[in-house]
């Protein structure tokens, strides 16, 4: 079974942090309106970048990953991020509390993390990654496991692409389908 990669959206995918007048190089902007934004109606639709690029390669690691949203999004990343990025519709994780208390400091999605990879290896990217992330991980979690924190006002680079293709072989057999894709 592959490794999971459980992928959030807003830092690693959505550079947030970044100058807010001057959008990434590579990043197209999108204006949203997900459902706890469109609750705030006298809001502006909420502005999101998106670099078109991280879909494929996101996709070149299919043979490698199970691709897992794991973002306060949820399913929603599958309609409003997925499309912009040429990605189908993925799993996500269903936090059952968001912003909640952790243990032991850690990051509250840390404990559900853990709960939604059970025994399986899995590769994270997030921006709220700490040294207590990984302390907590390295003492509850079974299998391996790779956090991997991503700079907000950067997001996703090649090297972060590359350390997470070296860090998970190919399945065997490369886990394609004849569609050229691991998804329907």
């Amino acid at each position: 079974m592959k490794p999971l990669l459980l992928i959030d959206v807003d830092g690693p995918l959505n550079p947030y942090a970044a100058k807010a007048q001057r959008r990434p190089e590579g990043y197209a902007t999108h204006r949203m309106r997900p459902t706890g934004w469109r609750e705030a109606e006298s809001a502006k639709p909420l502005r999101v970048w998106l670099n078109p690029a991280h879909g494929a390669q996101l996709l070149g690691l299919a043979d490698r990953y199970e691709l897992i949203w794991a973002t306060t999004w949820k399913d929603e990343a599958n309609d409003w991020i997925g499309p912009h990025l040429g990605l189908p519709r993925l799993p996500f994780v269903d936090w059952p509390v968001m912003h909640g208390r952790a243990p032991r400091g850690t990051f509250w999605k840390t404990q559900y993390v853990l709960e939604y990879a059970g025994a399986r290896p899995f590769a994270w990217i997030d921006d709220d990654i700490t040294a207590l992330d990984h302390e907590y991980v390295d003492q509850r979690h079974p299998a391996r496991a790779l956090l991997l924190r991503i700079d907000a006002r950067i997001g996703l680079v090649g090297s972060d692409f590359e350390l997470l293709a070296d860090w998970a072989p190919p399945a065997p057999g490369g886990g394609r389908r004849r569609s050229g894709h691991p998804y329907p």
